[in-house]
């Protein structure tokens, strides 16, 4: 007797990704990738799974990722789909591979590399360049099947300099007729399947040879232009992070505002706590221009961290505090039992701590490192005290937070880390994280999963907010936070397929053992291309990962399974995007 469906998930906690207090225990039933029945269903499963004590969710939907490189060259796009992703939206922060002309590939490499803290041989190996054109890109793209879905963003910086070649690396004006070109390659890439453009307008974003971002300082005239390409295509959202002072954080908002009012086109926008003392507050400043947009009809969300976006910072990573000084760059390329042994010696000790760390580094956030802003990690110590701060300790114990600091990198033979927050941690507290996303027109993001391989660490975040905002602090319900995980993220970049469990959506799906998620301690591996580092880590907790009905993981275990395809998003988008009144 033939069963009635491909698969059937038993008994499982259905947490159905709408946000709604309506937990109930029961089934799912999947048939040809998609959910076929929720409830109690009597018939038969060609597999079938207990998931008796266990919450099924929808498949988490992460909108900010890098997998621009990694899914060229990788079919499991790991650390995210460890941590329950299952469909990730890359191309942010304006850098990306597409579109590009062959002489003009080192320049996209070299700002991924600066920007992203992806390595140029790494890239240089693992990119085969198949394309020119962004629709050529998707169509490299759509070749390879993955453990996740891939959705990908139009990238501004790629677009300024295929228009403008040196123009764009110099932050020239783009004239009228450059305009009109990056509108008419804007709208054949929504066409093709691009799910949105997004641009960059931070000095933090840098290239490998120091450089500011080519959108820098893109005009409004310019940013219109991209955005009626997307008004001509009838699809896309705007993705924007910038350093809110140009002049102010007001000034540039309505600017920001008057590119959605004049496309139509939705956006979403980085949102963080800065942490030096005079712009610690511009935040709220930002929240509230957003909610008021949001009241006037225009789409335009921050997406925020669930915690501090933190560095790692230690001598298996790409940086630690003592990179840039001439003697530990002359040791730097040793093995690093080799290297903690010459860090050991008196001698090489006392070089290092007398040397510059700033002129020589070529680390774009050396000169945004405090001493009172860095923490011995541990295995994984995301909520440091203040008094635990090197500075702390380095006034406990009489000694210099250089001396400190050099200690902490030395122990477990090498293979601690210095933990430091870079934003949202101003307080040495969740409080700033708490109040965004307490708003409902905040957006959880911003992991980062592909990017800063070497010194960030942050793709876990669907694992830390329901270890922390869940079930540790109890301060948003399951059902909320996998709704911030699941429907929300895929409603804000368009995909209305997937999200929630319902009969006739996408059969992406988690089933989680709840109370022991939790995470495992970051560690280096060396199997990027060209053998290229990154740091990984782990989670426990996530029984099976299923997308588009097949199990792509049990217990943390790649099955094998490669149902992941590229997403494109005219086939995705109808047009109307959830609008979502501020509280």
């Amino acid at each position: 007797m033939n069963p009635d469906f491909d698969l059937v998930i038993r008994n499982g906690m259905i947490v159905d990704g709408t946000g709604a207090d309506n937990t109930f225990k029961g089934d799912v039933a999947v048939r040809d990738g998609v959910i076929a029945a929720v409830g109690k269903i009597d018939g038969r499963g060609a597999e079938e799974i207990d998931a008796s004590d266990r919450i099924v969710t929808p498949g988490f939907v992460d909108i900010h990722t890098h997998y621009d490189g990694q899914s060229v060259w990788d079919n499991h796009l790991a650390p995210s789909a460890w941590h329950g992703v299952t469909t990730v939206v890359m191309g942010n922060c304006g850098v990306g591979f597409a579109p590009c002309k062959p002489d003009d590939r080192n320049k996209l490499v070299e700002l991924m590399e600066g920007v992203e803290d992806i390595p140029g041989p790494v890239l240089h190996e693992g990119l085969d360049w198949q394309w020119e054109s962004f629709p050529e890109y998707l169509a490299a793209l759509e070749k390879r099947n993955r453990d996740v879905d891939v959705c990908a963003l139009l990238p501004h910086a790629a677009v300024r300099v295929f228009v403008m070649g040196e123009r764009a690396i110099r932050h020239e004006v783009a004239t009228t007729e450059d305009i009109a070109e990056m509108r008419r390659i804007t709208a054949e890439a929504m066409r093709a399947g691009a799910f949105g453009f997004s641009t960059s307008r931070t000095i933090s974003h840098k290239s490998h040879s120091g450089e500011y971002t080519p959108t820098l300082k893109a005009t409004e005239d310019e940013l219109v232009g991209i955005a009626l390409g997307m008004r001509d295509a009838g699809s896309g959202f705007i993705e924007i992070v910038s350093d809110w002072n140009e002049p102010d954080a007001a000034s540039e908002f309505a600017m920001l505002r008057r590119v959605v009012e004049i496309s139509g086109r939705p956006a979403v926008f980085t949102l963080n706590q800065r942490h030096e003392a005079a712009r610690s507050e511009v935040w709220r400043e930002l929240l509230g221009y957003a909610n008021d947009a949001i009241r006037d009809g225009h789409s335009i969300r921050p997406v925020t961290a669930p915690r501090a976006i933190g560095l790692l910072l230690g001598l298996e990573g790409s940086q630690n505090p003592y990179s840039g000084t001439p003697t530990y760059k002359s040791i730097a390329a040793l093995p690093l039992a080799e290297r903690v042994a010459a860090m050991r010696d008196p001698e090489t000790r006392t070089k290092i701590l007398s040397e510059d760390r700033i002129t020589g580094s070529t680390f774009p956030l050396i000169n945004r490192l405090m001493w009172t802003q860095m923490f011995r990690f541990g295995d994984t110590n995301y909520l440091p005290q203040r008094e635990d701060s090197v500075a702390a300790i380095a006034e406990r114990e009489g000694r210099t937070p250089e001396e400190v600091a050099y200690d902490i990198l030395l122990e477990d033979e090498g293979r601690g880390f210095i933990y430091s927050p870079l934003v949202n941690y101003f307080n040495f507290d969740m409080s700033v994280s708490e109040t965004m996303l307490a708003d409902r027109n905040v957006i959880m993001g911003l992991g980062d999963g592909g990017a800063h391989v070497g010194f960030i660490l942050d793709a876990g975040f669907p694992t830390w907010m329901m270890t922390y905002w869940a079930r540790e602090r109890g301060r948003f319900s399951i059902p909320e936070v996998i709704r911030r995980l699941t429907s929300d993220t895929a409603e804000a970049a368009g995909l209305h397929d997937r999200g929630v469990i319902e009969v006739g959506k996408k059969a992406d799906l988690n089933i989680i053992d709840y109370d022991n998620v939790n995470f495992g301690k970051p560690y280096v591996t060396f199997d990027l291309p060209a053998g290229g580092r990154r740091l990984l880590q782990k989670a426990s907790g996530y029984d099976v990962t299923i997308v588009s009905g097949v199990v792509t993981y049990r217990n943390g275990e790649a099955t094998g399974k490669l149902p992941g395809e590229l997403v494109r998003g005219q086939r995705m988008l109808d047009g109307s995007q959830q609008v979502i009144a501020a509280e």
